[in-house]
């Protein structure tokens, strides 16, 4: 009687010694209990014959919950069956005008809008792979960005008609078709759509349209900034657009949630989190063209929103607006997304109440991912047995002013210990591929990393510098390499590089990406060398900048030098100008900032400095 007492009173007193010893035991026993739930079914996906889709999924829900609300727009709200026979319409128009067919590879340039769901549907219906191009890129960038993915067709918004017509030379030149989501069009070369979609059928597709589609085929290409400038066209595969959707499902997101997408659907986040993770679980979604601070909270009391996404400069943004008595007064629970401060964290949690923030890390075209599934602010995820087995990474010495991994006499990398930096590096294997990029082999290559811990095996590098702390919590350092990101976008210093140098006074251009405090991520800057005899062109340079850049990938500041530091194997050094940022008390050399209001770069004095840092400037 004892002996079954004393046990009792052990197994009552487990929880609380499991707490206090093991706090983060039951958050990981949930954690692994749902992933490892979610790799049955995509490992049943897998296997089935024929390939069950997403686009499968989507019509499921069509069956199961026909007049439920997929999609509240301003003002307009569309059924799941709504959608339905809209993606229908365009996959019939699409199949009699451009006759596409299964494999065809089509660009998207398209904002925020419902068209943009249901014209990448009627195109998965079709077993048709969408390029997702970002309606700020223009001319250079555009055209390589559709070029790279393979694409004989391009589907417009009527409102980037201008963009499209500015390289509308070139892509005749290709024997590319141009359909406009108009009802008309004057110009030579670029038919409308609109008319044929509107006069389509809406009758189902047969599957046999896409019959050859499997797990491991192309879904997408969505595009990622990376050190060759040029942004590049990363394979997004079925297999990873499963992945990527039951991101909703592990963070707790379920059918009866009303999910927030601001972010845009061209990005990894909003499409393939938001509008793919929604199908997944049969929720309502609720788009909206752009973020906007002052209008956010009153959406989510509008649409009683339960689950945001955000991104660093999201938070910021909510949490600069001034407060009001009905910050709490919301239904928001769950907040899914990246790049947010520890400091705007707490803050964001202390105003706004008591939501579970998703903190997560992953990278488009990557093998290895974390999420912060705990309530722990400032991690960006946990190592559990669970990541090891199936997603085997590591976390290896680098070498920052060299930029390369650090090695021993053996040529091996070193792994970074406990609370040590190191670079991300993920295992490639058959259930962790790295499938890299379209069109470009070279970069795809220099995203491979051999001779990691044995001769001849294989890692991703992720260029990203993380932290592990003795309690398995994973944090995120930085960037290395040339890309730096600013306003939640990714900035190929490359690229910039490239634009700066068109300009007829500018010689050599050095960009990188500064620190600027109380904001996340870098700003840009260039050190710029002049061609001789020349003086510095504040007008022209802010002119042809914004040209061919989006306003989040052009330098606010410029600082003008006589020579560039090399190092051995003469690549320009950026650590220090890094360091030494755009202090005018610091720096000997001419300073300028981009004024966006009078459209050129003007001196930066001290006093414009202080008004800078002092945010009375806003960036």
């Amino acid at each position: 009687m004892y002996i079954w007492f004393t046990l009792l009173a052990g197994l009552a007193l487990l929880p609380a010694l499991l707490k206090t010893f093991f706090p983060y035991f039951f958050h990981d026993l949930i954690y692994i209990y749902k992933a490892l739930g979610f790799g049955i079914r995509l490992n049943k996906y897998k296997r089935k014959t024929p390939f069950y889709s997403v686009v499968d999924c989507f019509l499921d829900a069509v069956r199961k919950h026909p007049q439920k609300i997929f999609i509240h727009f301003e003002d307009q709200t569309y059924s799941y069956a709504d959608v339905d026979r809209e993606s229908n319409k365009v996959a019939n128009a699409l199949r009699t005008v451009a006759a596409l067919k299964e494999g065809d590879t089509v660009a998207l340039f398209l904002g925020n809008e419902p068209c943009f769901v249901w014209t990448w549907l009627g195109l998965a219906k079709l077993g048709c792979p969408a390029a997702l191009l970002n309606f700020n890129i223009r001319s250079k960038s555009l055209l390589h960005c559709f070029s790279c993915c393979g694409a004989n067709v391009l589907i417009a918004a009527a409102e980037l008609r201008d963009a499209v017509e500015e390289i509308l030379p070139a892509l005749k030149e290709k024997g590319i078709t141009v359909y406009l989501l108009s009802d008309e069009c004057s110009t030579d070369g670029i038919k409308s759509i609109s008319q044929k979609i509107a006069e389509a059928s809406d009758k189902p597709l047969s599957p046999s349209l896409r019959s050859n589609i499997h797990i491991r085929s192309t879904a997408l290409y969505i595009y990622t900034s990376g050190t060759t400038g040029l942004p590049k066209a990363a394979y997004v595969t079925h297999e990873r657009v499963w992945a990527a959707s039951f991101i909703q499902g592990v963070t707790g997101v379920t059918s009866e949630d009303i999910f927030y997408i601001n972010l845009p659907l061209y990005h990894s986040a909003g499409f393939l989190i938001g509008l793919i993770g929604s199908i997944e679980r049969g929720n309502t979604i609720v788009l909206r063209r752009k973020f906007s601070a002052t209008q956010f909270w009153d959406d989510c009391r509008k649409y009683n929103i339960t689950v945001m996404q955000y991104i660093g400069e999201t938070m910021r943004y909510l949490c600069n607006t001034p407060k009001k008595d009905n910050d709490r007064d919301h239904k928001v629970k769950i907040a899914i997304g990246n790049g947010v401060r520890a400091d705007i964290w707490k803050e964001f949690l202390n105003r706004f109440g008591e939501i579970h923030v998703r903190e997560l890390y992953a990278a488009t075209e990557g093998n290895v991912g974390f999420i912060n599934y705990t309530s722990k602010v400032g991690v960006i995820g946990r190592v559990n047995i669970l990541s090891k087995i199936f997603f085997p990474f590591a976390l290896i010495k680098f070498d920052i002013e060299k930029e390369e991994p650090v090695r021993n006499s053996e040529g091996l990398c070193i792994p970074a210990g406990k609370d040590e930096v190191g670079l991300l590096v993920g295992k490639i294997t058959r259930h962790s591929p790295f499938v890299g990029y379209a069109g470009n082999k070279q970069q795809t290559e220099k995203k491979r990393l051999s001779n990691v811990f044995v001769k001849g095996d294989l890692y991703f590098n992720s260029g990203d510098l993380l932290r592990i702390d003795h309690d398995n919590f994973v944090y995120f350092q930085d960037r290395v390499g040339d890309t730096f990101r600013w306003k939640g976008e990714n900035v190929a210093t490359t690229e910039v590089a490239d634009i700066l140098t068109m300009v007829d006074c500018i010689e050599e251009a050095n960009v990188y990406g500064v620190k600027v405090e109380g904001h996340e991520g870098r700003i840009g800057m260039a050190a710029l060398k002049l061609r001789e005899g020349k003086e510095f062109d504040c007008v022209t340079t802010c002119s042809v900048l914004a040209n061919y850049l989006p306003v989040y990938a052009r330098p606010r500041f410029i600082r003008i030098q006589n020579s560039f530091e090399v190092t051995g194997t003469f690549k320009i050094k950026k650590v220090k100008l890094v360091e030494e940022g755009f202090d005018p008390r610091l720096i000997q050399d001419p300073l300028y900032f981009l004024d966006l209001t009078q459209k050129k770069y003007i001196p930066l004095t001290q006093e414009l400095y202080k008004s800078i840092t002092s945010h009375d400037i806003k960036l």
